[in-house]
């Protein structure tokens, strides 16, 4: 009696790629609270649970700032997948956070 073979389909789960960001912020400014809240907002949506982010606050971590090359906050940095991109200001613009993050608002509804 020979046995069917079947696939484990459900062993194997779809790969996502992870989107790893770094948003430099400065401290409680209004421009910096409302980058967090932006992109909050845009992961939220666009993004679900397949990002990681971290939060930098120039004024408490000034050298490594400089040492990032962040002369301006808030400034938000794709780190990645390949290629990194860099979008400046409170994130207000999704269409251009998106872009930023190589995704499409088209795509993503």
């Amino acid at each position: 009696m020979a046995r069917k073979r079947t696939k484990a389909s459900a062993a194997t789960a779809p790969v996502t790629t992870v989107v790893v960001m770094r948003l430099y912020i400065a401290g409680t400014a209004p421009n910096s609270v409302k980058a967090i809240a932006n992109l909050q907002a845009i992961c939220g949506r666009y993004l679900k649970d397949s990002y990681k982010l971290e939060i930098v606050d120039v004024c408490e971590y000034p050298r490594r700032a400089l040492a990032d090359g962040v002369l301006v906050t808030p400034s938000l940095t794709k780190v990645s997948p390949a290629p990194a991109s860099n979008v400046i200001g409170n994130l207000s613009d999704t269409s251009s956070v998106l872009a930023a993050l190589g995704l499409s608002a088209g795509k993503m509804e």
